[in-house]
């Protein structure tokens, strides 16, 4: 799999096909709780030898061919964040013992800008990188970032 690349989708036949507005398409396909299981699956297909997690606890998405286990992450209009799913949301905290880790039991991350749907971008993020922009304190309150810190300051520093 490259390490950038994007994903386009025909909105148009997307709606047809759903028999909903192209509208209702966007407002679904940019929530990041949504679209994550299409880009996991997308991925999936598109990379030989690459596996879906059995299940949606497994603590990762998919695994590359060589057993590399992978997280697969929206950035969204509100950010992006490497934490674990469970520090995340309504009364969940972040902890630094549960975001450190995360960090060792996956290789990285796989980045989705879904905000210019259909046309989404993609990030591999090792996990060497996101460990270091902690170290320096390049993440923001529980390893969260902005979209534009991340398009801004995270990703020149990315691996091509």
């Amino acid at each position: 799999m490259q390490s950038r690349f994007t994903m386009t989708w025909d909105e148009q036949e997307l709606a047809r096909a759903f028999k909903v507005t192209v509208a209702d398409v966007r407002e679904y396909l940019t929530d990041g709780r949504r679209v994550s299981f299409i880009i996991e699956r997308r991925l999936k297909w598109e990379n030989p030898g690459w596996s879906l997690a059995p299940s949606e606890g497994a603590g990762y998405d998919l695994m590359d061919p060589d057993g590399g286990l992978w997280e697969v992450r929206s950035i969204t209009r509100g950010g992006v964040y490497f934490n674990p799913s469970n520090q995340v949301g309504s009364g969940r905290r972040f902890g630094e013992e549960g975001f450190l880790a995360k960090l060792q039991a996956v290789k990285g991350f796989i980045l989705a800008d879904i905000v210019d749907f259909p046309n989404v971008k993609l990030f591999m993020v090792p996990t060497e990188c996101v460990e270091k922009w902690y170290r320096d304190g390049m993440l923001g309150v529980g390893a969260k970032v902005s979209r534009q810190v991340f398009h801004s300051r995270l990703e020149p520093s990315l691996p091509r």
